[in-house]
């Protein structure tokens, strides 16, 4: 059992990777084996997942060793309080999607169901291997292996979401492209790739110009992949456009892992020193983040369609957490990565609601989701917790991130933030009362009974499959328990961040 519980790491990424493989020649035989096959390989990741997490919560850091050689030769995984949580979170929403996407798949990828759950696993394993990896080029082939299983399945949505795709290609390749060039420079100037060893050897050298420019196009290639505002152009048209399978994969996911890219390139590669101490870098991206959340907020309030919504709050949040992580304090630290774990799963539960609405409604504008309580209750009920969580009322996970951005912000004296958070809550609420109002006082009476009480024309209950709502109502109750254990995974989370950052 120990020398299993040793090899953890490893699995976590071998898992999907291998499953990927085994699905591709089960479904020559039988087609209807992919489905399970998959949900297996997504248990085992999701438990090992939680296992490394129990395992750094309670005897602190692991390291792995790739074929038991030691870095900077071989690749090393390491596995701390700082992507513990993201792993977990992840690998869960992943199992609970693939669940709770069945019907969607079997409609939108008929024929094609074999192919959908190989992309799958393999975008898993890109984006957890990029979490547990501990060397800066097995980073960019992990990103690679995500993105190009990622535009595949994008690809296979509505009718543009192959010109949707291709644009999201094209600004991928270039983001792609920064953080590679990066990361040569790094090579050049340090001989080394391995994580570790970078910070020592960049902690010795100090800020040289080459270490400079290698940040600056590591950040500039992490901020387009994670659609930080203005570079966020690709994401509304790539993901509206998608099928709801790959898009409630894909939007909890692709974000929140970049945006703990950043952080752990920030506080282990180049260090807090470095970061917040040389130019003023911090104060232009915070002020940046601040402008993307209130922006990206209005255009939300301009949208007509209830997928395009999501994701303009989609981009919106990623401000949250990249303005959180340069102000540069422990406290705001704290609440972007806290809100990296939280924003996943309100993510996950607004885009699996919208996918059991797009299958019982067809596309969401809207003026279809007139009468969405009435025929849609159980969907509807998750969605309403998820906007709850999204607006961030206590006790749902939502509140306690936010709370600890904003204290964060006044720490920092960064009232422009604490102002675009707080107007941001406030945007929320208008933009999801309105559905609220659409979706249960539309249609409007058509007149009055004797009494004066007015007539509603009769709305036929017609819920989405059992197999949809049961995973989709276990990823809101999940926002409530987040929520209630956010002490806990504050303390985690605390343990990683350096004693340097205060």
């Amino acid at each position: 059992m120990s020398a299993l519980i040793h090899q953890l790491p490893a699995l976590l990424v071998a898992i999907p990777l291998l499953s990927a493989f085994v699905v591709t020649l089960l479904t020559w035989r039988n087609r209807d084996a992919a489905f399970p096959a998959t949900v297996i390989s997504m248990s085992l990741c999701a438990a090992t997942a939680i296992a490394l997490a129990v395992q750094v919560a309670m005897h602190g850091p692991v390291l792995y060793k790739m074929g038991d050689w030691a870095p900077p030769v071989g690749i090393a995984y390491y596995i701390d309080g700082l992507n513990a949580l993201v792993l977990a979170i992840v690998s869960c929403a992943a199992l609970i999607n693939l669940i709770g996407t069945r019907p969607s798949v079997r409609l939108d990828y008929a024929g094609k169901e074999g192919s959908f759950y190989t992309l799958y696993l393999l975008c898993v394993t890109g984006h957890l291997g990029m979490v547990i990896t501990g060397d800066a080029f097995n980073l960019y082939v992990l990103l690679e292996i995500s993105a190009l299983s990622a535009y595949s399945l994008l690809g296979w949505g509505r009718a543009r979401a192959p010109l949707s795709t291709l644009n999201y290609l094209f600004i991928g390749t270039i983001g792609a492209s920064f953080y590679l060039l990066g990361v040569g420079f790094l090579y050049i100037q340090t001989g080394t790739l391995n994580m570790a060893d970078l910070a020592s050897i960049i902690g010795t050298l100090g800020a040289t110009p080459t270490i400079i420019a290698a940040f600056g196009l590591i950040l500039s290639g992490i901020l387009i992949k994670m659609a930080f505002f203005p570079a966020h152009g690709w994401l509304p048209n790539a993901y509206s456009n998608a099928g709801s399978p790959a898009a409630g994969l894909i939007a909890p996911m692709t974000t929140k892992v970049m945006v703990y890219v950043m952080i752990r390139m920030m506080l282990t590669v180049f260090s807090p020193h470095l970061v917040f101490d040389e130019g003023v870098l911090d104060e232009v991206l915070v002020i940046m983040a601040s402008a993307a959340i209130v922006i990206c907020g209005l255009m939300a309030l301009s949208s007509k369609n209830l997928t395009r919504m999501l994701t303009y709050i989609l981009i919106a949040e990623v401000g949250y957490m990249v303005g959180g992580a340069w102000l540069g304090n422990r406290i705001g630290m704290t609440g972007a990565v806290l809100h990296v774990i939280n924003d996943a799963a309100m993510t996950l539960t607004m885009f699996m609601a919208a996918g059991c609405m797009t299958y019982k409604l067809g596309r969401l504008d809207f003026t279809r989701m007139q009468g969405a309580f009435s025929r849609m209750p159980f969907t509807m009920s998750a969605f309403v917790l998820g906007a709850i969580a999204m607006i961030g009322v206590p006790p749902t996970c939502g509140f306690f991130s936010k709370w600890y951005l904003i204290l964060g912000a006044l720490q920092g004296g960064h009232i422009e933030f604490v102002v675009a958070l707080i107007l941001s809550s406030l945007i929320n609420v208008v933009l999801f009362f309105r559905i609220f109002e659409i979706g249960f006082f539309q249609p409007w009476p058509s007149g009055a009974d004797s009494h004066g009480h007015p007539i509603r024309p009769a709305i036929a209950m017609s819920e989405a499959p059992a197999s949809m709502v049961a995973p989709l109502m276990v990823s809101a109750v999940g926002l409530v328990v987040l929520g209630l254990l956010n002490s806990k995974l504050v303390a985690i989370i605390e343990t990683a961040l350096p004693a340097s950052l205060h």
